[in-house]
């Protein structure tokens, strides 16, 4: 064990080492009592543990905790006196002191010691974890680039910054010709390489002047965030055009690739990046069916788009009163009995001119035209109420899950509004869960964590939906009073042949059962998937292995059935 030990008595020094000895440490050790030698201390080594006296003549326990902070590094702090008052400990353990033990104390000093040792151990693991997790969900293993999640966070944060200033700004999509050629001939070990090496050639091309990020198996997206005109749009794609001309070479071979790109500009052909990656990608698929090592740029049709969401947004204003809106169930599923134990509300539009419209379709317009809470309100009373209905049936406790968007958790009626929906409908609070996604979450932490405590108190259980695509900082998820974690579909999918999928899959399971946390996967649609997620000791789950969403009068038989088997 590694002691720092603050101190400007040697005797008492030596003293606490033969304390720390008899009890069967293996030591080594440091006494230090002033400021430079404490923080060269904390240079030249990493500490288990550091051990203070508090009142020394030249230095205290509080000046060593904040060198300790200032340096970044996680290690126990246990205030080790004779002279210290009750009231100032407690201060310096509010301010990260671990524990303060009196002088003399050995009997409770080597417990405490122990004790926080396991818990710095239980943070590296923690921080382990979260860094992991990190690197395998928004960096691609093969090349380090960011992955399409990370990628769109970056261009997002770009393009805020241009919408006030209205630069203009190109995305360009890039996807390879043959690689698929050659994986058949050579091996994929050998596609693995070239790229690895594609990638570095497009990074050359790229260099600080943009955002690169492997999108795809053979798919690279560029987002040059300052475009002064036509011209450097085209030089730009001409320049990656011509770096592709050289032969790569791999293993004694050469191998010629050639590119199809799509091009599309900001604003004029997309203001955010799911648009703009879109409208990039049909470009491409334009080149390669046109002619392959080529570029195109994407051209806008604007008419029957305009139209259509001109419609949209006329009558969604009256969508709710003419009752075009309908509640769907889709169950949610016990990985370990196989009965359906809830099941997730949503929202769908049964559109008199476009028939039924998914929630993707309208709901970002309702968010946009503030129509967003009053659809929530309606979506939470029908799926309680619904909920109530099945509980008279005979099938309580039946949970029933429903989304609540931004808007919604940023307004402080949400609370008077899920208060009167639970009092109207009399369904028990125990059975409702609510989901907020990851990246609603962290949009104002505190502010979030405030009201998901308010809900709490009802008795209410929140669910993190989406997880692990929207993060932030895993620091903040121990703090949140949430009860669920939800994996999203994208992580789920493929989890059987994916090894990053069933790594990312693996580490959420793990972490959430530290955090003593229920873990719920959406889109299982294999008996393959299901069996991978059990192994994981996933507790709920829901997909179209089980039931796509229905009508609740069709899910009714569905739920009866289970129930007698």
């Amino acid at each position: 064990m590694r002691v720092l030990i603050v101190e400007d008595s040697e005797d008492d020094a030596r003293l606490l080492c033969s304390e720390l000895a008899s009890a069967g440490n293996d030591l080594t050790y440091k006494q230090v009592d002033c400021v430079s030698g404490m923080r060269a201390a904390l240079q030249e080594s990493d500490w288990d543990v550091v051990i203070s006296d508090h009142a020394m003549p030249s230095f205290s326990s509080l000046e060593a905790l904040d060198l300790l902070k200032q340096s970044g590094k996680d290690i126990p702090f246990i205030i080790y006196s004779g002279n210290i008052g009750e009231q100032v400990a407690v201060s310096a353990m509010r301010n990260g002191a671990h524990d303060y033990v009196y002088k003399g104390n050995g009997a409770r000093l080597i417990p405490s010691i122990e004790r926080e040792l396991k818990n710095a151990a239980i943070r590296r693991a923690q921080k382990q974890a979260e860094t992991h997790i990190y690197r395998l969900a928004y960096h691609d293993e093969l090349t380090g680039l960011p992955k399409r999640n990370l990628f769109c966070e970056k261009v997002g944060e770009v393009l805020s910054e241009r919408s006030l200033s209205g630069a203009a700004a190109a995305m360009y999509f890039i996807d390879l010709d043959r690689l698929m050629r050659i994986n058949n001939t050579y091996g994929y070990a050998m596609g693995d390489a070239l790229i690895r090496q594609v990638a570095q050639r497009l990074k050359d091309c790229v260099g600080e002047t943009g955002i690169l990020a492997r999108v795809g198996g053979d798919k690279f997206a560029v987002f040059k965030g300052s475009i002064a005109d036509s011209r450097e749009m085209q030089t730009f794609a001409d320049h990656v055009m011509e770096s592709f001309t050289v032969p790569f070479a791999i293993d004694n071979l050469e191998f010629d690739v050639t590119l199809s790109m799509g091009i599309c500009v900001y604003p004029d052909d997309g203001e955010d990046v799911s648009t703009l990656l879109v409208n990039a990608e049909s470009a491409m698929a334009l080149a390669k069916k046109l002619w392959r090592n080529n570029y195109k740029y994407y051209v806008k049709e604007m008419g029957e788009a305009s139209s259509r969401r001109l419609v949209l947004e006329t009558s969604l204003r009256r969508a709710v009163e003419r009752g075009e809106l309908l509640v769907q169930y889709q169950p949610i599923v016990d990985v370990r009995t196989g009965n359906f134990t809830g099941a997730e509300a949503l929202v769908r539009w049964n559109h008199p001119q476009f028939g039924l419209l998914a929630p993707d379709k309208f709901i970002p317009l309702a968010d946009e035209i503030g129509l967003i809470i009053e659809i929530g309100e309606w979506v939470l009373h029908q799926a309680c109420m619904q909920t109530k209905s099945w509980h008279d049936m005979g099938f309580y406790p039946l949970s029933i899950s429903v989304n609540v968007s931004a808007v919604q958790l940023g307004q402080p009626q949400l609370l008077n509004q899920v208060a009167g929906v639970l009092t109207k409908t009399g369904l028990d609070p125990a059975c409702l869960e609510l989901e907020i996604t990851e990246s609603v979450l962290m949009q104002d932490a505190e502010a979030t964590i405030s009201m998901l405590r308010a809900l709490k108190e009802m008795g209410i259980k929140i669910s993190v939906d989406d997880f692990g695509t929207g993060f932030s900082s895993l620091s903040y998820l121990k703090r949140f009073p949430i009860d669920i974690l939800k994996i999203d579909k994208s992580f789920t999918r493929d989890i059987d042949m994916d090894p990053d999928n069933s790594a990312i899959v693996t580490a959420i399971a793990v972490l959430a059962r530290s955090l003593n946390l229920s873990v719920l996967a959406e889109g299982v649609e294999s008996q393959q998937q299901l069996d991978f997620l059990r192994g994981q000791k996933c507790d709920r789950v829901q997909g179209y292995l089980f039931s796509r969403p229905l009508n609740p009068e069709v899910l009714l038989p569905l739920m009866a059935q289970k129930r007698a088997a």
